[in-house]
């Protein structure tokens, strides 16, 4: 089948959490439980300030460093920003943009997450980039009109280039450090509806290769299972990551699952 091309992708973001010695000490352990992972990509998002050093650290190393988030200027007086061009320069070849937190918190709109995504195609970064739906707008039957404004927002003005040179993140906010997750079924349902979507917008090629990974209470027990569904490409993952021991056990179901 077509979608066997795409490459799982286990992607472990940080948030607020973790010293640069911290950091360090995580990836150490983390090289040495995964080093074989040629069939799952697999990155790390740690909070800036250790960016460079966890960089360091995973020198001639297969797992990739990405960051949290950017602003869509490249210099000038923005008081408390980052660019694309200094995260390359950190080491980071990723980037999450549009997390529910950012949304929530830091009023992440679908036009701000339009130009971060264009800002970190510009500067060479890979973005992966979120969408999903409120607990309250899945009680109202509005997930799928949700995800529809939200992908419509942020791509407006790309290309099929652009779209393919990207990772979309499926997170339903009501399972983000919930303890809930989708249930496969549930994950796989809103996969299948990104996927016909972006075919919408962009053609069935470009949604074929699209790699879209879920989020929202991943661990290493319930990875493997959401993966074995035809449209669900791997997984970002949130607090389960912030363990070397339990991160790596994640990836390594995830590997066991890389031909569906």
């Amino acid at each position: 089948m077509e979608f066997m091309n795409r490459k799982p992708i286990i992607a472990g973001n940080w948030k607020l959490n973790k010293t640069i010695k911290e950091a360090i000490e995580l990836v150490t352990l983390l090289k040495r439980l995964i080093q074989d992972t040629q069939s799952v990509d697999v990155v790390v998002c740690p909070v800036y300030t250790a960016l460079s050093d966890v960089s360091e650290v995973l020198i001639e190393s297969e797992i990739k460093l990405g960051a949290q988030d950017l602003y869509w200027e490249e210099k000038g007086a923005f008081t408390g920003e980052v660019s694309g061009s200094l995260l390359k320069d950190a080491g980071a070849s990723y980037v999450i943009i549009g997390h529910s937190e950012r949304r929530q918190f830091f009023h992440e709109t679908h036009e701000t997450v339009n130009k971060k995504t264009k800002a970190a195609l510009k500067a060479g970064l890979i973005p992966i980039v979120c969408v999903g739906e409120l607990l309250k707008e899945r009680e109202a039957g509005q997930t799928f009109e949700v995800i529809q404004r939200q992908l419509e927002g942020a791509f407006v003005n790309f290309s099929k280039e652009e779209i393919q040179a990207l990772v979309l993140a499926y997170e339903p906010v009501w399972a983000i450090g919930t303890g809930k997750v989708a249930t496969p079924q549930q994950a796989q349902e809103v996969h299948a509806f990104i996927r016909k979507e972006i075919a919408k917008m962009f053609g069935a090629e470009t949604a074929t290769s699209l790699r879209i990974q879920y989020g929202g209470s991943v661990k290493a027990d319930n990875i493997a299972d959401l993966m074995r569904e035809a449209d669900i490409d791997g997984a970002l993952v949130g607090g389960a990551s912030l363990d070397a021991n339990g991160f790596a056990d994640i990836v390594r179901n995830a590997v066991s699952v890389t031909v569906k």
